[in-house]
């Protein structure tokens, strides 16, 4: 019998192999001889990725290689499938051991994505008829790679997997072939340049994204005034409030004249005082998704680098599975969590009680493992000199989570005090902390909840109720404040829990069965993509839209692209899928039909926008051309450099945004344009790599940019 491994990249069969005795390495796959295992030839071998993808447009129809709106919809009657072109020579390697073993074992990645990556290639190899067995762990340490190699699982229980990532990988194709052509065409018939990918996922992010930066620039800031009391008791002082805000000033001395108060001095009493010893938890173990904001809110990571440190430690065998939306682990992963608990200590140089020995349904809940469990460090320890410093802090932010379950409860008293001052209740809440717990494996970091009162704490005096008081009132004015960019981070819980942002229940329910926009292994290319469509810059790891972004998003709004509801909708029959409760063929039909209406509608709405372009237009340009200036030219932004309008007449005049490792603010573009000097720029680095601060000029007869720098 003939068995072959069919890994989704070579370092992953490198690990498989390390499992096994008697390896021998071959072009493109290794034998093996291991009886414990396997009886009779066996192979391990590869795809790179994906080794099979969709056939451009041009291959069902050469008119679609055109575009032009009179080609669409782009609507293939059967998908077709081909090899890439880079990845022939392995893909015939695999093909040959496929064609001569009588069974196969799926061994890719253990997600939908893995087992599209498998089956596709199976299925272009014409194997799909030879049996499969299907590897599934989530740990590369060898004992979890031959623990999951003796338990080998029936192929044909993950076939519906591979159909749910297939009918995404299709209508995502569908979605970008015709509304990126069709908004692409019809932005460039407004004057627009360039080309606007348009996708399922990352429009939709993109526009929750726009929708925040809108939310900011409309933002209207509005006083507001309280009633703020300082009373003074026996044992010291607090500042204590009146619930309620007012609009006006007139509003809050309204309210002292209706108790026959007055700002200044007054006589009260505590009415009451409430003391309530509180407990909180440990926080659940990290998903992807948790660790990537962490990260990001600690270290200023990106949600792109965090997933590689991740898959990084996963591959050094000291990480469990990062790509996992869980914060479950099952029994067997809490006892050897448990019997490791020491090891986990030394390496974050703590020692603490095990307060809870005993699994708790909060962490360890196998009903609520599926695919993978969440992320927790193997029985492997590294030592710190092994890993980089980005892969040491992600390492010791995974260990301290997981032995935060373990931990004392993080414990305070939180004291309520209400003033009655004629009738008025002016009240205060304070916070003693009593027990650190669990928050001494953390340095100083906040775990947010919305509970102010647990962040800080605020020791009152003591008192007692019925003790006479004096209170100084004052009305205290207040402003609004818009809300803030979103971080890399905070996108990344936005795009998970984007039911927040749907008044519909029952939509809010979907988004959140189904973990929102994007899944735990793509949100993070998602922002990425954004990146490279120059749609979104970070600026301070803030988040904005670019011109480029916002034009994009006026375009599609009000459609089903810039909406959640639409995400929602796609995920849940994706699943049911997966679940085999769903069909391909429904869901792509349903998708052909809303692109349909899409290019029915699109062009009747643009003209509505034709204002709306014009100004964005005119924003893009920072000055008149030095070269052609006279003749009409104007410098516009080009996204990665600086322009001029008549480039298709010949004018080849540009400005770099970065120069010598600085970038050149619009400001200091505007006076280069206009023959002046930049503000001094800090920090230029030679090609020797020292650093100089200087002014920018632009030498108009060399045509390029020269230094004049800073007396003395």
């Amino acid at each position: 019998m003939t068995v072959t491994v069919l890994a989704e990249k070579p370092s992953q069969a490198k690990h498989y192999a390390e499992a096994f005795q008697h390896v021998r390495q071959k072009d493109g796959y290794m034998e093996v001889n291991d009886d414990r295992f396997f009886q009779g030839k066996t192979y391990i071998t590869w795809g790179i990725g994906h080794l099979v993808e969709l056939v451009p447009p041009e291959t069902y129809n050469e008119s679609w290689k055109q575009w032009q709106l009179d080609n669409l919809p782009i609507f293939p009657e059967t998908f077709q499938f081909q090899v890439g072109k880079d990845k022939k020579k392995q893909f015939n390697v695999v093909k040959q051991l496929l064609e001569e073993t009588n069974e196969i074992i799926v061994a890719t990645d253990c997600d939908r994505e893995g087992e599209n990556i498998a089956r596709s290639i199976i299925k272009m190899a014409g194997a799909s008829n030879k049996p499969t067995k299907r590897l599934w762990i989530n740990s590369l340490e060898v004992d979890e790679i031959q623990k999951g190699f003796k338990q080998l699982r029936d192929g044909t229980n993950y076939v519906s997997l591979y159909k749910e990532a297939q009918t995404r990988q299709m209508s995502d194709w569908l979605v970008g072939m015709n509304a990126s052509r069709l908004y692409t065409l019809l932005l460039q018939q407004n004057g627009m340049k360039g080309v606007f990918s348009v996708g399922r996922v990352q429009t939709a992010t993109l526009y929750l994204l726009y929708k925040r930066q809108q939310e900011i620039d409309n933002f209207v800031s509005k006083s507001f005034f309280e009633l703020v009391g300082n009373v003074s008791v026996k044992n010291g002082s607090f500042d204590a409030k009146v619930k309620a805000r007012y609009q006006t000033k007139e509003d809050a001395t309204n309210t002292l004249d209706a108790y026959s108060l007055s700002s200044g001095e007054n006589q009260g009493t505590v009415q009451q005082v409430t003391k309530e010893q509180k407990k909180k938890n440990a926080p659940k173990l990290h998903s992807l998704s948790t660790l990537q904001a962490t990260a990001n809110k600690k270290w200023k990571y990106s949600p792109s680098d965090v997933l590689k440190i991740a898959q990084s430690l996963y591959e050094k065998k000291l990480l469990s599975y990062p790509r996992t939306d869980s914060h479950y682990i099952t029994d067997s992963e809490f006892d050897y969590l448990k019997r490791h608990l020491s090891t986990y200590q030394s390496c974050l140089n703590v020692t603490m009680d095990i307060a809870y020995p005993d699994a708790r349904k909060r962490y360890v809940d196998g009903s609520k493992v599926q695919e993978h469990y969440a992320i927790i460090p193997t029985k492997q320890v590294p030592n710190k000199q092994d890993l980089t410093d980005k892969e040491w802090n992600i390492y010791q932010e995974v260990v301290a989570r997981t032995l935060a379950i373990f931990a004392d409860d993080y414990e305070y008293e939180e004291t309520k005090v209400e003033v009655d001052i004629n009738g008025l209740c002016f009240e205060k809440t304070g916070k003693v902390e009593l027990k650190k717990g669990w928050k001494a494996l953390f340095t100083e970091e906040k775990f947010d909840d919305g509970n102010e009162a647990e962040q800080h704490n605020t020791v009152l005096p003591s008192m007692q109720e019925g003790e006479s008081c004096n209170v100084a009132i004052n009305i205290s004015e207040g402003k609004t404040k818009p809300p803030k960019a979103y971080t890399q981070g905070q996108l990344i819980n936005v795009m998970k829990q984007s039911g927040k942002e749907i008044d519909d229940e029952s939509l809010q329910h979907l988004l959140k069965e189904n973990e929102g926009i994007g899944t735990e292994a793509t949100r993070a290319s998602i922002l990425d993509t954004l990146k490279k469509q120059q749609y979104i810059e970070i600026k301070k790891n803030k988040v904005l839209v670019t011109r480029k972004g916002q034009m994009l998003c006026q375009a599609v709004e009000g459609t089903v692209l810039a909406s959640p509801e639409m995400t929602a909708k796609w995920e849940t029959y994706l699943h049911k899928i997966g679940q085999n409760e769903g069909s391909q063929e429904h869901f792509i039909s349903k998708i052909k039909q809303m692109l349909a209406s899409l290019l029915k509608d699109a062009p009747e709405k643009m003209k509505t926008l034709e204002p709306q372009f014009q100004e964005a237009i005119e924003q893009n340009i920072v000055g008149e051309c030095p070269v052609c200036g006279k003749e009409g030219g104007k410098i516009e932004d080009k996204g990665k450099f600086y322009g001029c309008s008549h480039y298709h007449d010949g004018c080849t005049f540009t400005l770099p945004k970065r120069f010598l490792g600085k970038t050149i603010s619009e400001t200091n573009i505007k006076k280069l344009l206009a023959g002046n000097k930049t503000n001094l720029v800090k920090g230029f680095k030679s090609k020797k790599g020292k650093t100089f601060d200087a002014y920018l000029r632009y030498d108009a007869t060399e045509q390029k940019l020269t230094f004049e720098f800073p007396k003395g």
